[in-house]
């Protein structure tokens, strides 16, 4: 088994309910956790990319903010933009919807927050994070790693660490790595991941479905003898895969950003108690 070390054990009556990509889609939300009906202590987990792309991401981030240390936030690729955009290392693309958040009379406390949340969370037997995991590391080999990148992101000088992380070199985890390349790896993984092959080379092209995978390919969860496989990891951002459900894996980002689906899961540690629940997002579906 894998040994993680000051793990916070999910008692049954305190399952959390862990959302997919919110993405500014703040109505949804609202109608998911009214269907949902969690007790007013039950704690929910969100599996990154918070905000973008849909019409309301400061509400949508003000509402999570709100909820104090009710909330368990793994950063996605989506909030790390921001971090970005705000600290004018990138531009925004077509299609995201930061405005309101930069032009927020608070934006340097909005930010200070987005930046000091992590990039990995475990309890009892649970690890989530946004895209996925490489096959070569257990559970305390990616928090591990995550904590190194939460460090650097939280230090004074984390615009220069934001700054090298973009890029797709190395697409592979060697120990070897140090610096900006170690930290890139990490990123690309636990926030961008989608394929991999089978020796843990990561392919950032393509944004289909499983049966898309080029040739020599396949999606990071179902790699021969992956290391997590004896914990349930729980992570969003494929649209394209949409909601999944096993015993050892999750998806829970049902493109609801695309006019599909928000969905929530009750993470109790029993698979078979597990519930999931879901609304409609009847926004005009956007282009990919």
């Amino acid at each position: 088994m894998t040994d993680v070390t000051n793990a916070t054990v999910i008692h049954a009556s305190s399952a959390p309910l862990v959302f997919g990509d919110l993405q500014g889609c703040c109505d949804p939300y609202h109608r998911l956790l009214k269907k949902a009906a969690p007790d007013a202590d039950m704690p929910l987990w969100f599996a990154g990319d918070l905000i973008n792309r849909g019409p309301k991401s400061l509400e949508t981030l003000r509402e999570i903010i709100a909820l104090g240390s009710r909330a368990t936030v793994v950063l996605g690729n989506h909030d790390l933009n921001l971090l970005s955009v705000a600290a004018g290392l990138r531009k925004p693309k077509k299609g995201d919807t930061l405005d309101d958040i930069l032009n927020a009379p608070d934006v340097a406390d909005l930010i200070e927050w987005v930046r000091h949340k992590p990039v990995a969370h475990f309890e009892d037997g649970a690890l989530m994070v946004h895209a996925g995991v490489l096959p070569q590391w257990d559970a305390t080999m990616t928090l591990e790693l995550a904590h190194e990148l939460e460090k650097a992101l939280r230090a004074p000088d984390w615009k220069a660490t934001l700054a090298t992380l973009y890029g797709n070199e190395p697409h592979r985890w060697d120990e070897s790595l140090t610096g900006a390349d170690r930290l890139r790896v990490t990123y690309n993984a636990l926030t961008r991941i989608r394929f991999c092959t089978a020796d843990g080379a990561m392919e950032f092209s393509n944004n289909g479905g499983p049966d898309a995978a080029p040739p020599g390919y396949l999606p990071w969860f179902d790699v021969p003898g992956r290391k997590t496989q004896d914990v349930t990891v729980v992570f969003g951002h494929w649209a394209a895969l949409g909601l999944m459900v096993r015993n050892d894996v999750l998806c829970l980002d049902s493109g609801c950003v695309w006019g599909n689906k928000l969905s929530a899961v009750r993470l109790t540690k029993d698979p078979a108690q597990r519930v999931i629940t879901q609304v409609s997002c009847a926004m005009k579906p956007k282009q990919r």
